[in-house]
């Protein structure tokens, strides 16, 4: 693959079938859709952690959360774990960053020497409170985020304009000044809740036209006791469950935020068309993870469900082929080697050992993944790891603590409506994906490492009674001041 220019972006909670190239018949994305056309997209894409942090460090690294330890939101990227930037900054490549990138700091070594408006976790520490999971009491952050959804704007609207923004400018007055390859990420944070989207996007969606959740009602709600708990820490709710009335509003803003994001999307593509860059400049776009919206009960992410765990990847641009649907399942960490090989930056030293595949090679068939795709959970409402493996036919997920697997045919099944973990005729295929998992870890040991780092950092902060005292104090991270 000859060297190129590079643009990432990055969404934040976007559910891969929210998208009109992934077949959503009313979510509106005409800008994804035409890297997709003119790209390849790859149908069975997977986040490696369902919560912002852990993935984001996943992304960067391209190694999987166990191996860095950043298990939760209180425990943020600090670029103690070399990067694909440090990679291409070690090399020269010119390299800038844009918008949410949920780090630690500014003032650490993140391997971007260029880092513009940016958004890390709240006072450099996180979401403490998330990670008291074993103590937690039921919340009402999220029930109160759909039950306040509509119409309006939001800091989160406002900065992601303000990315954009920048990002444009950049790519008209500052891009290829060098003459070499260049890199920018840009990374906004919708359509991360809250629910509410300017008004011109949430006309575009009829409360009473939008898709209903999948086993969106109560009498329809999955028993594993995975889901239950998941329920019954953050969707306790009166009476149940929310008025219909409700949940639809909540749905038709969320899918005004991806038109909303997509437009934003188009920006930057016209930006480059407008330079003259398209034609010299490989785009990718992808989202950190996705967002229940009601499916099974359950709302936000931080589960193996297809809507949180599944993220949508589309790329373009020079030596890409065109109009490509790869049904291989892969991961963000095969990001990694794909950022070094398009910009022309050979793996050597610590990436001799990463555990992704080019996507390049996989979508131009060079290289073909025998293994699953991995990921893995270590956060809020679940007090106990769940991790995940994917091939071309099963999703399976062991739950440490003594629970269930579950195994999905997401052949016949693409919805996961039956869960065949405990049925007999699958024992054998159960066991088969147990060892598998256990070739990458060991499921329970590492739930146990991530117990004891979390209690050590509550420890560190006034114990756990003192952070469950506070309550919680990060609904959604905050973006600079400027844009409250």
């Amino acid at each position: 693959m000859k060297p190129s220019n590079l643009l990432i972006i990055m969404s934040d909670e976007h559910t891969q079938r929210m998208s009109g190239c992934y077949g959503h018949s009313m979510v509106r994305t005409p800008n994804i859709d035409s890297m997709a056309a003119r790209g390849v997209r790859f149908e069975n894409a997977y986040c490696n952690s369902p919560i912002c942090v852990p993935s984001r460090a996943s992304f960067v690294t391209g190694r999987y959360v166990h191996e860095t330890g950043n298990w939760d939101n209180a425990a943020p990227y600090t670029g103690a774990t070399p990067g694909w930037g440090h990679r291409l900054s070690d090399q020269g490549i010119p390299l800038t960053i844009i918008g949410k990138m949920h780090f630690r700091s500014v003032e650490d070594d993140n391997g971007f020497p260029d880092e513009r408006i940016i958004m890390d976790v709240k006072d450099g520490i996180g979401d403490l409170f998330g990670i008291a999971r074993q103590a937690m009491p039921p919340q009402t952050h999220m029930i109160e985020n759909v039950q306040n959804a509509g119409v309006g704007e939001t800091q989160y609207t406002r900065f992601d304009t303000a990315v954009a923004d920048e990002a444009v400018s950049w790519i008209e007055n500052e891009a290829g000044r060098s003459g070499e390859p260049w890199c920018l990420w840009v990374s906004f944070v919708t359509p991360h809740f809250p629910y509410v989207c300017p008004q011109e996007y949430f006309d575009l969606y009829p409360p009473d036209e939008v898709k209903w959740p999948i086993n969106g009602s109560a009498r329809d709600w999955p028993d594993h006791p995975a889901a239950r708990n998941a329920r019954r820490l953050s969707m306790s709710i009166p009476g149940g469950e929310f008025p219909e009335e409700t949940v639809r509003r909540a749905i038709a803003a969320y899918y005004g935020l991806v038109t909303f994001t997509d437009h934003q999307i188009g920006r930057l593509l016209n930006a480059l068309e407008r330079s003259g860059l398209t034609e010299a400049t490989r785009v990718m776009y992808t989202s950190d993870h996705g967002e229940m919206l009601g499916d099974f009960g359950q709302w936000g992410k931080s589960c193996m469900y297809e809507a949180a765990v599944a993220v949508p990847l589309v790329a373009a641009g020079p030596g890409i082929p065109e109009g490509q649907v790869v049904e291989q399942p892969v991961s963000l960490v095969d990001c990694h080697p794909a950022i070094l090989q398009a910009v022309g930056v050979e793996p050597q030293g610590s990436d001799a050992d990463l555990p992704g595949t080019s996507l390049w090679d996989i979508a131009t068939g060079r290289q073909c993944r025998d293994e699953s795709v991995f990921s893995e959970y270590h956060a809020i409402y679940s007090p106990h790891a769940q991790y995940m493996l994917r091939d071309s036919r099963y999703k399976y997920v062991y739950h440490a603590g003594g629970l269930p697997p579950q195994l999905f045919d997401m052949l016949d099944d693409p919805l996961e409506q039956r869960d065949l973990g405990q049925n007999p005729n699958f024992g054998e295929t159960v066991s088969e994906f147990e060892s598998r998992l256990r070739e990458v870890l060991d499921p329970d040991e590492v739930d146990r490492q991530s117990k004891a780092d979390q209690a050590a950092r509550l420890q560190a902060h006034g114990g756990v009674e003192k952070i469950l005292r506070q309550g919680l104090k990060v609904n959604f991270s905050p973006t600079p001041p400027e844009f409250h």
